[in-house]
C-alpha cells in the first residue's frame, strides 16, 4: 500500500469549502463565517470541489479573476492569526504590487527585523496569493524559499505565479 504524502494527509484532515483547479495546483479553500481563513496548495490530481458556501464561491470567483488578470485586486475579509511581527510582514507583502517583488532583506529593513524572521512569517502565511508572499525574493534576485521549502514543487508554484504577474 502506498504511503500518503503530507498534502494528502492534510487534505483528509481539513474540511475544505471549495477546491479550485488552477494550472499550478488545486487550491483548497477554507472559510469561517464571513472570513477567508486558509488557501492550501493541494496536488494537481486532487479532485475539485464546488464551493459549499457563498463566501467560498466569492473566493473562487476572485481567484479565477486573478488567474485571468494578474493585476486583480482582492476584496475579501481575511482571518489569519499570527504574531504581531507576522501581521506586520503580511501587511507589507500585501502592498507589493502585482508584477513587482521585494526582498526579504528590504522588508526586514523596513520593519527593523531580520530577513530570516521575514522568511518565517512568509512561511506561516495561510492565505497565499491573496497575501502574495510569492512576491518576496532573495536579496540577490533569486527565488529564495516558498512555503517553507527551498526546492521542489513549491518553487515551481512560485515561478508560475511570478511569471503570470510579469505578463
Amino acid at each position: 500500500m502506498k504511503k500518503p504524502t503530507n498534502n494528502q494527509v492534510v487534505d483528509t484532515i481539513k474540511t475544505y469549502h471549495a477546491k479550485l483547479v488552477t494550472p499550478f495546483a488545486v487550491l483548497g479553500i477554507r472559510t469561517e463565517e464571513d472570513w477567508l481563513t486558509d488557501i492550501d496548495y493541494l496536488p494537481v490530481d486532487t479532485n475539485p470541489l464546488l464551493p459549499q458556501t457563498l463566501l467560498a464561491k466569492e473566493v473562487c470567483r476572485q481567484l479565477q479573476a486573478y488567474l485571468v488578470e494578474p493585476n486583480f485586486m482582492f476584496d475579501l475579509c481575511l482571518h489569519i492569526g499570527g504574531t504581531a511581527h507576522q501581521q506586520r510582514v503580511w501587511q507589507v507583502i500585501q502592498a507589493i504590487p502585482s508584477g513587482k517583488t521585494s526582498s526579504y532583506a528590504e522588508i526586514a529593513m523596513q520593519l527593523h527585523s531580520a530577513p530570516r524572521a521575514v522568511g518565517r512569517a512568509c512561511g506561516a502565511n495561510r492565505i497565499p496569493i491573496v497575501i502574495p508572499c510569492h512576491r518576496v525574493i532573495s536579496k540577490n534576485g533569486g527565488l529564495g524559499g516558498f512555503m517553507n521549502a527551498s526546492d521542489g514543487d513549491p518553487l515551481v508554484i512560485k515561478r508560475w505565479l511570478l511569471r503570470h504577474e510579469s505578463t
